[in-house]
């Protein structure tokens, strides 16, 4: 039987690593339009409160994932909003 140990330097290295990809994934491309908006951004945009966000959120008329403490919102969907169709 093979045993491998996992240090707390392997952990760290994972953690650098995955949080590397994460930021990869969420940062957009050069000359492309941001795919996912922060709470701030999607905010600004709209020109709501937070308490409209969040009940936009609650009541299911825009989506969004959460990540770790910070909510992320597609451009699609707040472009969907935007338009009136909701769905």
């Amino acid at each position: 039987m093979n045993v491998e140990i996992i240090t707390k330097e392997d952990l760290k290295e994972f953690k650098t690593e995955m949080l590397a990809e994460i930021k990869q994934l969420i940062k957009p491309e050069e000359g492309q339009a941001k795919q996912w908006l922060k709470s701030a951004e999607v905010r600004k945009l709209l020109n709501i409160s937070p308490g409209t966000l969040q009940n936009l959120r609650i009541n299911g008329t825009l989506r969004f994932t959460k990540i770790g403490g910070m909510m992320y919102y597609k451009l699609e969907d707040i472009n969907r909003l935007l338009e009136g169709g909701n769905k």
